[in-house]
Formats: structure tokens, sequence, C-alpha cells
């Protein structure tokens, strides 16, 4: 009995290994080198100069977003450093007004971005605000969300 089959006619598989044996490097060749890559950076730090025109940007009325923004930082680290200089932060929230506006906007079909946006706050200011109003929200495919204890 003669095995043949698949493996009777094998020029084709010996060529195809030849070529892949020809594109790895030769044993007697030096290692390549290990790839360089960055190191971590450190987070920017500010100059003195520059944390009291911060101080004073924010004291002027500039929020922590546009700061950092205008000084390449984090609005945590904004946030942090006017902390750290015994500056009150402001607590922007929404007027009864607003909140009342935010509702409308958010029934005409608005998103919570799109509402915070409008009123100059972030997205979850609104939620927590329609939340306390007891307003139904909507998921991020515009159905009704479902609690989690069922309700709606």
């Amino acid at each position: 009995m003669e095995v043949r089959g698949p493996y009777s006619n094998i020029k084709d598989q010996v060529r195809e290994l030849e070529g892949l044996r020809e594109k790895l490097p030769s044993l007697d060749a030096p290692e390549p080198s290990l790839i360089k890559r960055d190191r971590p950076r450190r987070a920017r730090q500010l100059r003195a100069d520059q944390v009291e025109q911060l101080i004073a940007d924010y004291q002027a009325g500039a929020t922590v977003y546009e700061l950092g923004d205008r000084f390449g930082i984090e609005r945590r680290t904004v946030s942090n450093i006017l902390h750290r200089h015994g500056i009150p932060l402001r607590r922007r929230g929404l007027t009864p007004d607003q909140v009342d506006d935010a509702i409308h906007l958010y029934k005409l079909g608005w998103s919570l971005a799109r509402v915070g946006d409008h009123l100059g706050v972030n997205h979850t200011t609104v939620l927590n605000k329609l939340r306390e109003r007891g307003i139904p929200t909507r998921d991020t495919q515009g159905r009704p969300r479902v609690e989690a204890d069922g309700a709606r």
C-alpha cells in the first residue's frame, strides 16, 4: 500500500517554506535593537507667574474648563491649583428657571449634552436636575430608560 494523497506532490509546499526561510534574518546577523519608546511624561507644571494669571482669570470669571484649555492642563488640575491657593470655587449649577428650560428642551427631544451646552453646564448637572424633578430620562437611542427596579 502506497501512501499518497495530499502529500504526494510537496514541491509547492517546499518552495513556500524556502521563501519563508529567506525572509528570516540570518543566524549570524546582530540582534535588532530594542524599540525605543518615549518615557511617560510628567504632568505639565505651571510657572509661578502662570499660576498667578490662572487665579486672576478665574477670579475675573473664567471657568475651570476655559482655564484648562488656555493653560493646556486638565480642569481638575485647575481646581487643585485654586484649592491649594485657598480660592473658593464657584459652583454654577442651574437656577429653578434654567431647570424649567432644561426640562422643556429635553422633552422636545434635545440630548442631555445639547441642553447642558445650551445652559453652560455639564450634561450630568442636567441629568441630576431632571432626576430631582422626577423627569423620566431616555437611553442613548432615545428610548425611555428602564430604572433598576423595573419602573419607568
